[in-house]
């Protein structure tokens, strides 16, 4: 089974009179627990797949499954609610709310959730902020916290909602290096112990070297995929076929 499943996925968008191809026929299958970067250079469509895994867009054409439910067949609304029940978000600017505190900006996303008592709140928010190791930072502000201590409420907030995925979009980009390697050890770490699937998009080799998965992107094409072999990439090599070219012409 897979927690995600791409088939033949075309994203474009419109820009003035032109359509601009963002991915070109992509087709992924994510297996539960994996830590699996997306790498490639800005433009290649790393951020815009990371997009379409979370819900925040849909393709063009092909098919998106999140948790074997089709995204393509839903609504606004309920893509919301699954991003709200199944999906963590983790971002490079921390996307904090500056009047509330680091407890609270746990708790927000669980708001989204009315089943979810008060009480179980408050439990989630406590067993999170701890494993994150900011138990006694509860109710600090953003701006009376670090870059790293920051990222930390981030990586809380997103795990409050106990998703089955995790989307990072370059966690570690506005971090420093020392600081980077421990908010990735501290992701790997939570990967390990509750088994949730962490999916980056990424052009950080901090983060490739701690990934067991990865994909490789350029140009909006997939064109390689690793799987981690000991301290050691087993890459499969994609040619991707530019439109008119014969299949008999790929190497």
């Amino acid at each position: 089974m897979s927690v995600v499943r791409i088939e033949h996925v075309f994203k474009d968008y419109r820009l003035g009179e032109q359509t601009v191809q963002a991915l070109h026929d992509i087709t992924l299958a994510i297996e539960p627990g994996v830590f699996l970067a997306i790498s490639g250079p800005s433009g290649s469509g790393k951020t815009t797949l990371l997009n379409l895994i979370g819900c925040i867009d849909k393709p063009s054409s092909g098919k998106i499954y999140v948790n074997d439910q089709d995204i393509s067949l839903k609504s606004a609304n309920e893509l919301a609610d699954l991003r709200a029940r199944s999906i963590g978000f983790i971002f490079q600017t921390f996307n904090l709310l500056p009047v509330l505190s680091a407890a609270e900006n746990v708790e927000y996303p669980l708001l989204r959730c009315p089943e979810i008592s008060a009480t179980e709140r408050k439990k989630r928010v406590n067993y999170f902020l701890d494993i994150v190791g900011l138990s006694k930072f509860a109710n600090n502000r953003p701006n009376q916290l670090s870059g790293g201590q920051r990222q930390r409420v981030a990586i809380a907030r997103a795990l409050a909602i106990k998703p089955s995925i995790v989307l990072a979009d370059e966690p570690t980009a506005n971090l420093d290096k020392v600081t980077g390697r421990e908010i990735l050890r501290l992701m790997k770490q939570i990967n390990r112990y509750l088994k949730t699937t962490f999916i980056f998009s990424t052009h950080d080799q901090k983060v490739i070297d701690h990934a067991d998965r990865l994909v490789q992107m350029e140009d909006g094409y997939i064109t390689a995929f690793g799987v981690r072999n000991d301290k050691t990439w087993n890459l499969a090599r994609v040619r991707p076929l530019p439109e008119g070219d014969d299949e008999d012409d790929a190497e």
